[in-house]
């Protein structure tokens, strides 16, 4: 039995979400760093705070955005309402995402190593081993907690408010005046983090979750800040094991800002984006494909009398079964020929006698 069609929530409606879920991302950022830096504090845990701040902000995010849509919509969960489904290809999508993103990252930095300068530091001891895990989780945490923000609900709210162009545009743009505050940024990083802000969103577009982009996100991140041991917009504590020097043209290096900020990273961006558009091929039609619902009137009526009629007086005549007969004895067969020898006599037929 088919269930029933949940009816659709008003643009009002999404529009009044869009607005609370805005509120609610910046309250959340609030309680989690004061939240967070008590209990550190408290513990006398100051290299935990960074992992702990992130991930307290990206639980916020997760339930306070599902207890919005169900107060909305009264349906979701805090999967569904965060475009984190569960789904059994979750682990392939974050991995081509992440794939992805390093290759990006390789291509950024080619140009760096080619006509600019890259001097790399090695330290290893027990103690910086640890603070490069600790990187990993934060950025890890982060990045989820910053497409929970731009790309989860709030990109939902407003694109069925709004349309995908729209909501597309809009959400970069806010992306790009929220790291537009972070350290050392610029004109130029403001406009190269709006050209990420589309492309994560297309991600979404192209798989309606988070897991190509999380992924996209996470390894540029990771792979710039930990492996390479650069800038990551704006925030250079994440180099820990590797602690890297760059000398050229802000256009090849980034600047202060990390690559976020280079011309070759809006280049990168733009030839990945056919690239993501290929490798979620699949996704795109099991997963944003429209579902067919039959509709129209059910067929199942009656003829007319009329035709009913027509349709009975022109059957067949039923067919006639013929039953078997007991084989005839010989004194049958005498009598037989004997009466056809009589007819051809009257007749005056050949071979009467």
């Amino acid at each position: 039995m088919q269930a029933p069609l949940q009816p659709a929530t008003p643009r009002s409606m999404q529009v009044a979400l869009f607005v609370t879920g805005l509120l609610w991302m910046f309250a959340a950022r609030a309680v989690s760093e004061r939240s967070v830096q008590i209990i550190a504090t408290q513990l006398n845990l100051p290299l935990f705070y960074a992992p702990l701040q992130h991930a307290c902000l990206a639980a916020l995010l997760a339930v306070g955005f599902a207890a919005l849509n169900w107060l909305g919509t009264r349906r979701g969960g805090v999967r569904e309402s965060n475009a984190l489904p569960s789904r059994s290809t979750v682990r392939q999508e974050w991995s081509r995402g992440f794939a992805l993103g390093w290759g990006m990252v390789l291509f950024a930095l080619l140009p760096l190593v080619l006509f600019g300068g890259l001097g790399p530091s090695f330290l290893f001891t027990p103690s910086l081993l640890g603070r490069s895990v600790l990187a990993i989780l934060t950025l890890a945490f982060s990045t989820l907690a910053t497409e929970l923000a731009f790309r989860g609900f709030l990109y939902q709210r407003l694109t069925a408010a709004i349309g995908i162009v729209g909501s597309t545009f809009l959400m970069a743009l806010f992306y790009a005046f929220f790291c537009a505050s972070h350290p050392n940024a610029t004109a130029f990083t403001f406009i190269v983090t709006f050209l990420f802000g589309l492309f994560y969103s297309v991600a979404w577009q192209r798989t309606h979750a988070l897991w190509v982009g999380w992924g996209v996100h996470f390894a540029w991140s990771a792979v710039a800040g930990v492996i390479f041991g650069l800038p990551v917009a704006g925030y250079s504590n994440y180099s820990t094991l590797v602690q890297s020097a760059t000398s050229g043209y802000d256009f090849l290096t980034g600047g202060a800002y990390g690559l976020e900020g280079s011309l070759v990273a809006a280049v990168a961006v733009c030839l990945g984006l056919p690239v993501l558009y290929r490798i979620t091929r699949d996704y795109a039609w099991h997963y944003t494909a429209p579902e067919i619902i039959a509709a129209g009137y059910a067929m199942e009526v009656a003829p007319p009398p009329a035709h009913a009629a027509m349709e009975a007086q022109a059957k067949p005549a039923p067919l006639v079964q013929i039953a078997s007969i007991t084989p005839a004895g010989a004194s049958t067969l005498v009598e037989a020929n004997d009466l056809l020898r009589r007819e051809r006599e009257a007749r005056g037929l050949p071979g009467s006698e």
